[in-house]
Parts: structure tokens; C-alpha cells; sequence
């Protein structure tokens, strides 16, 4: 990233960190996101359940364990979503009318940034969309695989930096 705030498509974008006082604004992002990324394969109920108010305690509750969370701003609008905890990039979503716009990609090198070692993260195995930005970013998959939610198996990404090209050691 060039530096806290570039331009990304048509509005110029901030990331800001999360608090009580942006908080609401942050779940309401990562509910809307959230549902619409999950709606082709949960259930109607289950989707139905991430509401602002349920991914407010989600994010409150990750904020009180330690992970870092951040708003991406497009102009003064929320857009997007991202935790750091370490090493691990977690819940990077963005708006659906905000997607295709580089505001994922900004997401990921932020977090990337803020990361205590390696960047890591993990996707759904169906999220090929997500598998593509991260590949394109240089992150490879590690071989390591559990289990998610709605029997859709996860798999790990790692970005080994000071490499070249480090996909003959996975």
C-alpha cells in the first residue's frame, strides 16, 4: 500500500481502526457482506441470524481477545472490513456494491501490514473469488484443511515474506 489513504475506483478510501464509537457501523458491514457471501449455501434461517446487532457482539467480542479491526472508509461511507490477530487475517469483507472496485485488495495489504509474522488467513473451499485475490496477492495454500461451517471444509493460506516464489515449498 502506498500509505493510510489512496485512491481505490472512484472514491478515495481511508482504513480506519474500529472502536465503541464506529463499532455499529463496522458490524453493519460485516453483516450485510457476510450474508450475501453465505446466502448460496446456508440455510434462509442461519443467514438470516448475522444481523448488525449479532456481528456487533462478534466483533466486540474479537476486539476484547485482542484482535485489531478495521473500517475501510470510501469517502465518508463504510465499505469494508478486516481483523488482524497476529498473524492471521480474519473476516475481510466488502460491501457487494462496493466489490470490484480494489477495496479488497486494500483490505488485505493493510492487514498485511499489521501482521506479527507471516500473514495467514482462511477461506471457505467454495469462495474461488477469494481464492483468486489471495493467489493474485501471493498468498498459497499450506495443505492445511478443517472443517467450516455448513459442512464446507476451509482451507489455509500463508504469505511468506522475503520469498520470491516460495509455491515449490508447499
Amino acid at each position: 500500500m502506498k500509505g493510510p489513504e489512496r485512491t481505490a475506483g472512484k472514491d478515495p478510501a481511508a482504513i480506519v481502526a474500529v472502536d465503541e464509537s464506529n463499532l455499529a457501523q463496522a458490524a453493519a458491514v460485516h453483516s450485510v457482506s457476510w450474508r450475501e457471501s453465505h446466502r448460496s449455501f446456508c440455510s434462509p434461517g442461519f443467514v438470516a441470524e448475522h444481523t448488525p446487532e449479532r456481528q456487533r457482539e462478534y466483533l466486540k467480542g474479537k476486539m476484547e481477545e485482542g484482535s485489531r479491526v478495521f473500517m475501510l472508509l470510501a469517502g465518508e461511507d463504510p465499505a469494508g472490513i478486516v481483523t488482524v490477530t497476529g498473524s492471521l487475517i480474519a473476516d475481510l469483507y466488502v460491501l457487494p456494491d462496493r466489490q470490484g472496485r480494489g477495496y479488497g485488495t486494500e483490505l488485505l495489504h493493510f492487514a498485511e501490514e499489521r501482521c506479527a509474522g507471516d500473514p495467514t488467513l482462511w477461506i471457505l473451499r467454495n469462495n474461488e473469488r477469494a481464492g483468486r485475490l489471495y493467489r493474485k496477492e501471493g498468498f498459497r495454500e499450506t495443505g492445511r484443511i478443517r472443517e467450516g461451517a455448513a459442512g464446507i471444509d476451509e482451507i489455509e493460506f500463508t504469505l511468506r515474506r522475503g520469498t520470491e516464489d516460495d509455491s515449490s515449498d508447499m
